[in-house]
């Protein structure tokens, strides 16, 4: 199967997993606004009740998230593993993917356990790398550390899910000893998966543009139909800005620019669904094939396991509990 076969066939988890997005945003509205109905009614209090619903909602969210979301994910990385390696999926791919995820982690907490620690390893490597451009940056190493770490955290977390992939391909090892694996494979075929960036920032730039852009100007128009709107809110802010001595607020006094900057964060918000939905999961499907290509063959040694006990603390105490 080639990339964009597989794409289509795991798509079904990214649909799901939106699905699943917008209906736990429209129960945090629901519950914010049953929060600020029933508080106004009892003490005129709307705005506390408003904060306690919106608070109670996404504690319900984030608890069932917690039991449900991660096999979308996780199924998707599985079904994405066994495309690329046996060239074939399925008819049902949830069904599958779903079945995989359980029979690899018995429990969610074994789940959690395993990407907490590939997150941790990784995210330690990419402050290492950080580390380095603040060093060479000099007197711009703030910008050029925040720069670096931005590229590198998007590295991390494609790299996180490649990871966990090999970890389903490795079903002859355990998830701890597959997780140690994948971080030794990240620096032997370093070269081969730097391949990967323009791939990883080229379409993303690219969704951006486009998808942001498309966005923008939708918002951008629907502000226009209420221009009486803005400019009280405007009056709002303008009041504000006179006690503010920081003066940051005094941008907000414009109802063109609250229109622009309202738009925007329209256009960025929808660009990440968007973007995490469809793009994304096209964009790890080649990164994935690159990273369970160049490791296929590959035969670890004990001496790479402990060469890169060296580079990271986490991964240190990882195999010293997979050899205990």
């Amino acid at each position: 199967m080639d990339n964009k076969e597989i794409y289509k066939k795991t798509l079904t988890f990214s649909l799901r997993r939106l699905a699943w997005d917008m209906m736990s945003f429209i129960v945090i509205i629901i519950a914010g606004a049953a929060g600020f109905f029933l508080a106004e009614k009892l003490a005129s209090a709307g705005l506390v009740g408003l904060a306690i619903g919106v608070v109670i909602g996404i504690i319900a969210v984030a608890i069932a998230s917690h039991f449900v979301s991660y096999v979308f994910k996780a199924g998707q990385i599985a079904m994405m593993t066994r495309g690329i390696t046996d060239g074939k999926l399925p008819d049902d791919v949830y069904a599958e993917g779903k079945q995989i995820v359980k029979e690899r982690f018995l429990t969610v907490a074994a789940y959690y356990a395993v990407t907490s620690v590939i997150k941790g390893i990784f995210s330690e490597i990419g402050r290492g790398i950080t580390a380095v451009g603040q060093a060479v940056g000099g007197d711009n190493g703030g910008a050029v550390g925040g720069t670096i770490s931005s590229i590198i955290q998007t590295i991390v977390n494609y790299l996180c899910d490649c990871c966990l992939g090999w970890v389903f391909y490795r079903k002859d090892k355990s998830a701890t000893k597959a997780t140690l694996e994948g971080g030794v494979l990240f620096f032997k075929h370093g070269k081969t998966l730097a391949k990967n960036l323009g791939r990883i920032f080229g379409i993303s730039i690219l969704s951006f543009v486009v998808i942001g852009g498309v966005f923008f100007g939708i918002f951008y128009l629907i502000t226009l139909a209420f221009p009486g709107a803005f400019e009280a809110l405007a009056n709002e802010f303008s009041n504000m800005a006179m006690s503010d001595e920081s003066g940051k607020l005094t941008v907000l006094g414009n109802a063109q620019n609250l229109q622009l900057i309202i738009s925007g964060i329209g256009g960025v918000v929808m660009w990440g669904i968007i973007h995490s939905t469809f793009v994304r999961p096209f964009i790890l499907v080649g990164v994935l094939r690159n990273f369970i290509e160049s490791g296929k063959n590959e035969t670890i040694s004990e001496a790479d396991l402990e060469e890169l006990d060296g580079k990271s603390k986490k991964f240190k105490k990882l195999r010293a509990e997979a050899n205990a």
